[in-house]
Order: C-alpha cells, then structure tokens, then sequence
C-alpha cells in the first residue's frame, strides 16, 4: 500500500514538474519571440510597440509586413479550433496556417537585405531566426521586387491600418501596379524628378531671314572704238553704170 501511494506521488510530482517545466518554457519562448518582433517592427516603422506583444496580432502584423493578407492568419487560427479534431484536415490547415507565415517571412527577411536561403533557418530554429533580423545591421527596405500573389485579390495584402506602413516598392524598384493601381508598368519610362522638358519656343516665331545677296559692281563702260581710215589704193573708176571699180 505505502508503495502503491509512494509511486502515486512520485508521479503526480514529477507531472507538476513537467507542467511547470513547460509553463517557464513556454513564457520564456513567448518573451522572446514578442521582444525580437519588436524589434523587427521598429526596423519597419510600425508605430506601437504594444502591437508586438499582443499574441495572434503581432502574427497578423508580420503576415502584413510580408504582403500576405493578415486575415489569413485569423482564418488559419479559426479553421483550426473548429476543424482541428478531423483527421487530417487539420493537419493540413496548421500546414496551410504555418506556410502562410513562412511566406511572410520570406519577404520579411528580402526586405531586411537576406537570401531566401534563410528560410532553412526560419523552417528549423524560428526564434533564432527572428533574433538575427532583429539585432543585425539590417535596415528595413521595401525596395524588392512584387510578390508572386500580388495580383491575387486572396493572398494578397489589401488592408490600411493605422500605424503600420504601407509597403509599397520603394527607392531601387518602381511601384508594383498589381499592388499600387494606377502606377506606371515597369517597362514604362518615367523621367526623374526634377526634369524639366526644354521651353517650347514663343508663338509666331519665325527663323532668321537669310541676308540678301550683296549687289554687283557695275560694269565699266567700254570706251569707244575708233573707225579705221581708208586704206589708200587705186583711184576708182566709173564704169558708166554708177559701179564704181576698185
């Protein structure tokens, strides 16, 4: 009997410590993971660093900052609470849910200057990968090319909140018309700012007249000729005709 209870509370005991084990594991791992969002939220410009420690939202504003639809985070998190006991349903909406996030933090880690080999790190060691980007020497730069879902009404981020940038391209890149209606097509040329077309000329002007040709000296008049006398020779003779002959 004393063994049965000794086992019994060598049992309960160690179960209480498991659970307080995992409760300090838990705290700690959100304690971090909020404070490393922090800190990629002021590298982004988020305004309110509360947003950062409030749990599923601060997820929310990291889908955003990915040009991911933050509701889809929302609707992941609801799939799963009312069809996460269906086999495999379930599991594929975590997946789903997770991969949402994954994305998201493909285009977090492009615009905080990283390869999108990264994502092994983000896939395997997730906090770790947040503590990098939040204390490197990385600055936030939306200047990367469009997400492949920009055009996608679903995937694609929509929504305005307060106190979060938008992220439209910026600097290197020109903005993204899927995501910026109204924007130039990048194959468009747009001159730089400041450029000023050369002024158009006044009206009624007219070219410069071509000067007239200067006239010609007259010409000399030629001084006149002197008949030449008679050449002296035979006396003429009148045949009686009125011919006279040399």
């Amino acid at each position: 009997m004393n063994d049965y209870y000794s086992g019994s509370a060598a049992s309960l005991g160690l179960f209480i410590f498991l659970v307080f084990f995992w409760l300090i594991f838990a705290v700690a791992g959100y304690v971090l993971t909020a404070w490393f969002l922090m800190k990629i939220f002021d590298k982004a410009g988020v305004q309110g660093r509360w947003r950062a420690w409030v749990p599923i939202y601060n997820t929310m504003i990291f889908s955003k900052l990915g040009d991911l639809s933050p509701w889809l985070i929302l609707i992941g998190l609801a799939a799963s609470i009312v069809l996460g006991w269906v086999p495999v349903l379930g599991q594929i909406i975590g997946l789903a849910t997770f991969l949402v996030v994954l994305l998201a933090a493909w285009r977090v880690g492009l615009k905080l200057q990283k390869e999108a080999v990264w994502l092994i790190l983000a896939f395997f060691l997730w906090i770790v990968w947040l503590g990098i980007n939040a204390f490197d020497k990385s600055r936030w730069n939306t200047a990367i090319p469009a997400a492949p879902w920009a055009n996608n009404g679903f995937l694609a981020d929509r929504t305005t909140w307060q106190g979060i940038p938008s992220q439209v391209p910026a600097g290197g890149y020109p903005a993204n018309p899927a995501t910026q209606p109204g924007a130039p097509a990048p194959d468009t040329y747009a001159p730089p700012q400041g450029y000023q077309p050369p002024p158009a000329p006044p009206q009624g002007y007219q070219p410069p007249a071509t000067p007239p040709v200067a006239p010609q000296p007259p010409v000399a008049p030629q001084p006149p000729v002197t008949p030449e006398p008679p050449v002296a020779g035979e006396p003429d003779i009148d045949l009686g005709d009125g011919t006279p002959r040399q």
